[in-house]
């Protein structure tokens, strides 16, 4: 049994209330869990039962009063059984959630100081916002790259979180809407997201009927024979994946969606989510039929609130008529779909440090082997995909494989969702067959505003090309030839009048504040490559200090944040943005 060691905090009135309805909400039932400081009901495997309710209680929590209290956390460690140390360790992990009382009752707003937000002015904003007596907090990128500058106002005391960004940018929502040659965005703008009729009648839910007719062998075999591959960066075979989950020894699996959508400059999932999110609850299902998972869990970043609400909404038409819950479309096939909502943490979008996040623990990435394919969220068998990768597995189950890949290149098949921001005239989100060069995609966007100096592929983690690079196509194997990588689909563009040391040195910055400190060669890395990169204001610097911290985060990290966080800054160097010593 563990002690709770509970302190003389109580909770408000008002903060029980909104924990209560969180709780209930994630199915927890009402009964305390302790008495007399002992965890006694249900004992430990209850407590840990309950546990992946901690993150929506602190969501409650902080969304009732506008801060975590010591009260809120002493009753949810009581309602949960987690040790309140446990709790605070949680909760203080993630940006969005403050830890002392602000003494105001106003709402905060995050402005983005990332990319395309930092070209857009992003300081002026600050300076205005604090003028007229607001709070602002200068945030990492919002996911809003395409309407810089962006802001994020995370209410309190029960007022909703929204966005707001540049209006001139608002219309179209895509700018190649209505082209026949779409097919990932191809509904949008053409039905209402909110409308599962309107989805029905545009072809939703097709997919699904063929998916019951192939059984999970023929799924497979055709995302295997379409040669789809994961699209969040790391470009996995995504059959593979499926394959593996589904062999897995052990009855209970999961599907999760990995919508914790939070590389500078990218936003493809959030246009996904906002505005074609039936399409996201039907592919989350195909994957659920085809790994044998009875359950789901979509992640969504926590400062996309209007992408929240229209999932959330979809679920819930979904489940009413009867595309999700027990017999999906009168079959025997049963599975259900939940929404977590991150709270500001980069690394959660690494997708070990998901399921310890999803799982009530603080989102620290675990070592691999084991994979999610055997040990995934709950140590069980779990299939993690991000929106657009489940979006393509539609038309390779209507249409099959083969028509899939003859899409494309033989080794990046199907289409690709570009984030295109920065300075080009159409800054928004595009859609593009795999062998289009980097000059395509910037042309499609209207062509670049000033003359061109750099363009960032695959947003922090990815590297700087130069204007020589605009033949480059943009396919697997063309940006591994070229040593750089596509990653999430980021292309920010820069021209000359950007002023790269303060570019680069906010990238680093954001990899100091982002990391999650849990291996050394990272902590210690990040620190001392922003702390060179501030001494030297982007001029002369020790490129080989900077090359052996890059050796080590490379060669000791455990995950993809330490291998990434040196690469802009390698490839800002080698391009002559900012200066190095030899």
């Amino acid at each position: 049994m563990t002690d709770l060691h509970l302190t003389g905090h109580r909770a408000t009135e008002t903060e029980r209330s909104a924990i209560d309805a969180a709780l209930a909400a994630s199915g927890i039932d009402p009964v305390l869990s302790v008495e007399t400081d002992r965890l006694v009901r249900g004992g430990l495997h209850r407590a840990a039962e309950r546990r992946h309710a901690l993150l929506p209680a602190l969501h409650a929590l902080h969304n009732a009063t506008g801060w975590i209290s010591h009260g809120g956390i002493n009753y949810i460690a009581e309602r949960l059984g987690v040790p309140p140390a446990e709790g605070f360790g949680v909760a203080s992990f993630y940006e969005m959630f403050r830890m002392e009382d602000p003494g105001h009752t106003d709402d905060v707003v995050h402005v983005c100081v990332d990319g395309a937000c930092q070209l857009a002015g992003a300081d002026g904003v600050i300076v205005g916002l604090e003028s007229a007596g607001r709070h602002a907090h200068r945030s990492p990128c919002l996911g809003q790259c395409e309407r810089a500058p962006a802001t994020f106002t995370q209410g309190n005391q029960g007022r909703p979180d929204h966005v707001e960004a540049d209006a001139l940018s608002r219309s179209p929502v895509i700018p190649q809407q209505g082209d026949p040659h779409l097919r990932i965005l191809r509904r949008i703008g053409k039905i209402d997201p909110g409308s599962l009729d309107d989805y029905v009648s545009f072809g939703g839910y097709k997919a699904l009927a063929r998916a019951f007719a192939l059984g999970s062998e023929g799924i497979i075999d055709a995302i295997g024979t379409a040669g789809l591959k994961g699209r969040g960066g790391a470009a996995f075979p995504t059959a593979v994946k499926w394959r593996g989950v589904r062999d897995a020894p052990g009855e209970t699996k999961w599907v999760v969606i990995n919508a914790d959508e939070s590389e500078p400059g990218t936003f493809k999932d959030r246009h996904l989510m906002e505005l074609d999110p039936f399409a996201i609850v039907e592919a989350s299902t195909i994957a659920a039929f085809a790994t044998g998972a009875q359950k789901g869990f979509i992640y969504v970043r926590g400062e996309y609130p209007l992408a929240t609400r229209r999932l959330q909404r979809a679920i819930d038409q979904a489940r009413h008529a009867g595309f999700l819950g027990q017999r999906i479309a009168r079959s025997s096939f049963a599975f259900d779909l939940e929404i977590r909502r991150g709270a500001g943490a980069y690394i959660c979008g690494e997708e070990t440090a998901l399921f310890e996040s999803l799982a009530g623990f603080r989102g620290e990435p675990r070592q691999k082997p084991p994979f999610p394919t055997t040990h995934g969220l709950f140590h069980q068998p779990t299939a993690i995909n991000n929106p657009e990768t489940l979006v393509n597995v539609l038309d390779i189950v209507t249409d099959g494989g083969e028509a899939y890949r003859a899409i494309g290149s033989p080794d990046s098949t199907g289409s690709r969702l570009f984030c295109l921001s920065g300075h080009v005239a159409r800054p928004g989100l595009y859609e593009h067959d795999f062998g289009a060069t980097l000059g395509d995609v910037i042309d499609a966007a209207g062509g670049i505003s000033g003359d061109l100096r750099a363009v960032l592929l695959g947003g922090a983690a990815g590297s700087f090309v130069g204007p020589d690079a605009l033949d480059l196509p943009l396919t697997f194997e063309g940006a591994r030839a070229a040593g750089v990588s596509l990653g999430s689909g980021a292309v920010m563009v820069f021209n000359t009048s950007s002023d790269f040391s303060a570019v680069v040195a906010r990238i680093a910055e954001f990899f100091r504040n982002e990391s999650c400190g849990q291996c050394v060669p990272c902590r210690v890395g990040v620190v001392r490559q922003h702390e060179l990169l501030l001494r030297s204001a982007g001029r002369s610097m020790d490129r080989t200090l900077i090359d052996d911290i890059d050796r080590a985060m490379k060669d000791a990290s455990i995950c993809g944040l330490g291998h990434t966080a040196s690469t802009a800054v390698a490839s800002a160097i080698d391009l002559g943005l900012i200066g190095a010593s030899p």
